[in-house]
């Protein structure tokens, strides 16, 4: 389990065509990906499973905890990215709910674009 951000403070001003915003970029594939939405409620969970294949979790709002054994546990808030290996273990829990986007690709490199938390 790596982390991850993309915060606004780790983005950069575009003003190209007139723009004024701030992007910050987070991946790029070159295979299929498959991008979701999960909305975890009060009390919610994605239970303890291995990951399928590299996976991404970005947090939008909420807080919630991760882990890849079931006894550490690691705070995750908006503007973390989580990236679990093939295979790896994991699972994240929110005692008062979260947002989060997911990306599984067989193809992820978050270190090429993203600041690492670690």
């Amino acid at each position: 389990m790596k982390f991850y951000s993309f915060s606004k403070e780790n983005g950069k001003q575009i003003t190209k065509f007139n723009s004024d915003f701030i992007m910050t970029r987070i991946i790029q594939t070159n295979k299929d990906a498959s991008i979701g939405c999960m909305h975890l409620g009060g009390n919610g969970l994605i239970g303890f499973h291995q990951a399928v294949g590299p996976q991404l979790l970005l947090i939008l709002n909420g807080e919630g905890l991760v882990s890849i054994n079931q006894e550490e546990y690691h705070k995750v808030q908006p503007g973390d990215a989580v990236f679990w290996e093939k295979d790896e273990w994991h699972e994240t829990k929110s005692e008062n709910g979260l947002t989060a986007i997911v990306i599984e690709s067989e193809e992820l490199n978050p270190s090429a674009f993203m600041t690492s938390k670690n």
